[in-house]
């Protein structure tokens, strides 16, 4: 059963994880460091932004992993660490080298993540002292770490799982922040997927790929790809239970993927201003890029969010952001477009509606919008949200 929490519930990690989060004083009221550690070397991979200006934890990480020695994860919130040339890279080291000491370990088997504002360096003075409290504090629950990675989000976002393999039961914990600066391929996210299972290590990245591949590369929040996104995975083998057979992988890798899906669904739904989270599902697409360019296409177009915040049926933007990305032009004649399950466009026509109704059942917190091409048999689901002027208000505000 997955267990979906607002980060502040008590959500366990997975045997031999533990997790802290404290306020250093980069901001001033709640946790802004955090760390993951994990009582024994753990297999880890990760995926991280496509963005050209990657941040230094970024560039420091992609020389790191895959690993099979990983032992913690430390992330700052408050200071990226993005475009601080030399001086960054040096931060980023010598923030490596005392958690690493702190814990007794190799630096090697520290990964970092850094969330925040592109540009000031981090502030060392109060990072630093922090860590030994930080090491202290660690708890078997995600709570205040998932309090220490948050930027502008308005809530944590933890989901977690008991699945049963043939050898015993194992645990999956997934945490993540984002809200803002969220588009495929990655966005300003970071996400944090946990397991106490036995992952063989040349299967983890695979298996984090796939994840991602249908679950954070599939929201879009504002259009903006960030400096600094990454997604972990780490696998510490601590509950003894690995995958030993084709039944307990894909077992495995489908609850992986829900978790991830529930964790990218939750940065969607707490975009900055979002009241609405938009469901877009593309099916019927001539082939899998096609229906993921085109569901990722509708989520991004400011005419369509706009349109969903005003709770306006207007399906033509959704047609014309279609033909942008590319989907044949044969798709227009037999295209079915349906919004909260109302047909809206078919077969190549408008179709008759009742528009009071429907602008009715898009008041709703959630909306869906069904979009069959009639093409093939490939299919994808992105998630947005609306946009409103509060998203405009919390942008201009965001380094005053």
């Amino acid at each position: 059963m997955m267990t979906p929490g607002p980060g502040i519930a008590r959500t366990p990690l997975p045997q031999g994880f533990t997790a802290s989060g404290v306020n250093c004083g980069v901001r001033r009221y709640r946790p802004d460091l955090g760390l993951v550690i994990s009582d024994r070397p753990a297999v880890a991979a990760g995926v991280f932004t496509e963005n050209r200006f990657a941040a230094a934890p970024v560039h420091y990480c992609r020389s790191i992993l895959p690993s099979t020695s990983i032992r913690a994860i430390v992330t700052n919130s408050g200071q990226a660490n993005a475009a601080t040339g030399p001086e960054g890279v040096e931060n980023n080291k010598q923030l490596v080298f005392e958690v690493a000491k702190e814990l007794e370990c190799f630096p090697r088997e520290v990964l970092v993540a850094s969330t925040g504002v592109i540009g000031p360096q981090l502030d060392m003075a109060k990072i630093v002292p922090a860590i030994p409290e930080l090491v202290e504090r660690a708890t078997d629950t995600a709570e205040n770490f998932s309090l220490a990675i948050l930027t502008t989000d308005l809530v944590p976002k933890t989901v977690t799982t008991e699945i049963q393999l043939s050898g015993g039961s194992v645990r999956i914990t997934g945490i993540c922040k984002g809200s803002g600066m969220i588009h495929p391929n990655m966005a300003t996210m970071l996400g944090y997927l946990l397991t106490d299972c036995e992952v063989p290590a040349s299967k983890a990245q695979a298996l984090l790929k796939d994840a991602t591949d249908v679950s954070f590369n599939m929201i879009s929040v504002d259009g903006d790809s960030s400096t600094n996104d990454a997604v972990f995975f780490l696998a510490n083998g601590a509950s003894g239970v690995g995958l030993k057979s084709i039944e307990d992988e894909t077992k495995f890798q489908a609850a992986l993927r829900e978790i991830a899906t529930l964790l990218a669904q939750s940065i969607a739904i707490d975009g900055e201003g979002a009241t609405k989270l938009v469901e877009i599902r593309v099916k019927g697409a001539p082939d899998l890029a096609t229906a993921r360019r085109a569901a990722r296409g509708v989520t991004v177009s400011p005419l369509v969010k706009t349109a969903m915040h005003g709770e306006d049926p207007n399906w033509g933007r959704i047609i014309a952001r279609l033909g942008a990305e590319q989907v044949p032009e044969v798709a227009l004649s037999r295209l079915r477009l349906t919004m909260q399950d109302v047909v809206l466009f078919a077969d190549g026509r408008p179709q008759p509606f009742d528009k009071p109704e429907v602008k009715t059942l898009l008041k709703k917190s959630k909306i869906t919008v069904e979009i069959d091409l009639k093409s093939g048999s490939d299919e994808a689901t992105a998630w947005g949200c609306d946009l409103s002027k509060k998203y405009v208000d919390i942008n201009t505000e965001y380094t005053t």
